[in-house]
């Protein structure tokens, strides 16, 4: 963990030299005062009464800024929907984040309380807490705020309403009308969205959906995403003994499960890390012109892998950007009888792998899974969605059960369309470069439905520090990037959706 802490206070001192040159936007420091207020209400999706407790929050805040709001029931927790109508006869954007935030251990946490948030500055040690008096008296943008959901996804829910408050302050009124939509389901795969889209389709509708979900690039620069990817899981478990068995009495006799999964595991991909599954990458074609897009990007391959601590990568593609552009497959999980202090001489009675499968637009979640499935029967295993039963064990060896996930799909919208060009020329405007431009991100924001259903462009526009252990202990956010989340949103709402 504290090699962690120092990693990120590198990351944080190669952009220090830009951060003194940007100007602290006047929002900041009510921006910082209401993340903090934001984030003491515990927002695990599993809870309901966190989810009241946060959408009572969102109600008020919302409603302050003069918008319409609506809490839409769904099958499990409540959508969060509020309308800055402008007119009627102007084009319409859409914004999607989420309220929700990933379960916390605090035990694991450098603070005694994850959802109290806490303000601190980069040292020899790592990330050391600051007086609060200092946050009044000096803003230092390298400063950081750590604590759950501060930067995936209360921190930038909340610099849109202080941006929002910003140009109220300028009498600036946005040249389009405003909606926002806020999940709180998103670290929950948001299962309940398709059906709510369809019910709430008159609602939704828009000209752009713009997503506020994720990091920017790694070089700190403007970013835009004109896709991600999407996620299906497997479940696969092998068989053994019908209760685990003393491995002296039985080892060379009953067949260890372990093994079998791990031949039927490794028979999946080459040496290379290339799925081995006939037809795993049908349709993806890699034309000139995509390629051009993936080297326009900034990628420091030697970066990466000493950040990973990796000596070779994958050859499904030649770059990191390459490798985004394909489906993966990836074991996620394995067990098997018990490992180190608790080890025991043992034949276990199953292995089981959890396989995660990322998603491009062409390659369906259905269609993968069911290759993987076929290849494995090809392979002389014996595929069943059951429990094996007394009869199908002493009837069939390498018994695979299958349990099959949920798919959330992928989306691409094209960086040639009028949505793309206002995109880019508007932070090109704003920051006086030109952004980097990502054509699919590897992970997956469950928005496809709304881009499916609703026939609408999509582009996602992140906002936070790519070091933000978004997931994980000691989530944080920059200053610097809620100074750049505000800056963003102000110049988005003040922008023109001409031709759009």
């Amino acid at each position: 963990m504290k090699n962690l802490l120092l990693l990120s206070v590198v990351v944080a001192s190669l952009f220090s030299a830009e951060l003194k040159a940007q100007k602290v936007h006047p929002g900041i420091v009510n921006t910082i005062s209401e993340i903090r207020e934001f984030v003491s209400i515990p927002n695990d999706a599993n809870d309901m009464d966190d989810m009241k407790d946060n959408l009572i929050w969102l109600k008020k805040a919302f409603a302050k800024r003069g918008f319409s709001i609506m809490e839409l029931p769904t099958s499990n927790v409540p959508l969060f929907f509020a309308n800055g109508k402008i007119k009627e006869d102007r084009p319409t954007v859409l914004f999607y984040m989420h309220f929700d935030g990933q379960a916390v251990d605090p035990s694991k946490w450098e603070q005694a309380n994850p959802y109290k948030v806490v303000i601190k500055e980069a040292s020899d040690e790592g990330w050391t807490p600051i007086e609060e008096q200092e946050l009044n008296e000096n803003i230092d943008l390298n400063w950081r705020l750590f604590g759950r959901s501060v930067s995936d996804d209360k921190g930038p829910i909340v610099m849109f309403l202080n941006a929002w408050d910003e140009l109220k302050a300028k009498g600036i009124t946005p040249s389009f009308n405003v909606k926002v939509i806020l999940d709180g389901e998103e670290e929950k795969s948001s299962k309940p969205l398709p059906e709510a889209v369809n019910k709430y389709r008159e609602l939704f509708e828009a000209d752009l959906l713009v997503i506020n979900d994720g990091p920017v690039h790694a070089s700190g620069k403007p970013t835009l995403v004109y896709g991600c990817r999407g996620i299906t899981t497997l479940s696969l478990t092998s068989y053994g003994p019908i209760k685990p068995q003393h491995s002296g009495h039985f080892g060379n006799y009953a067949p260890n499960p372990g093994l079998t999964l791990a031949h039927a595991l490794s028979s999946l991909k080459d040496q290379e890390g290339k799925v081995v599954v006939p037809g795993f990458y049908d349709g993806i074609e890699m034309t000139s012109e995509i390629q051009a897009v993936l080297d326009a990007v900034p990628e420091n391959e030697q970066a990466l892998k000493d950040r990973l601590q990796i000596a070779a990568t994958d050859k499904v593609a030649s770059s990191y950007q390459g490798s985004l552009q394909y489906p993966s497959l990836n074991i996620r999980g394995l067990s098997s009888g018990w490992t180190g202090e608790k080890a025991r001489t043992i034949i276990p009675e199953k292995a089981t792998a959890e396989i995660d499968i990322r998603l491009v637009p062409e390659t369906p979640g259905q269609r993968q899974k069911d290759l993987i499935k076929d290849y494995l029967r090809s392979k002389g295993y014996y595929i069943t969605t059951e429990e094996p039963d007394r009869e199908m064990r002493m009837t069939h060896k390498n018994i695979i059960k299958v349990e099959e996930g949920s798919v959330t799909d992928a989306f691409r919208t094209s960086m040639n369309s009028e949505e793309a060009e206002w995109a880019r020329e508007t932070l090109k405007t704003a920051f006086n470069e030109a952004p980097v431009e990502i054509r699919i991100m590897g992970g997956t924001v469950p928005i496809a439905p709304f881009i499916n259903t609703l026939e609408v462009p999509a582009i996602i526009i992140p906002m936070v520090n790519p070091d933000n252990n978004q997931h994980s202990p000691n989530e944080n956010i920059s200053l610097e990037r809620v100074n750049y989340g505000l800056q963003v949103f102000e110049a988005l709402l003040s922008s023109s959706l001409t031709g759009i």
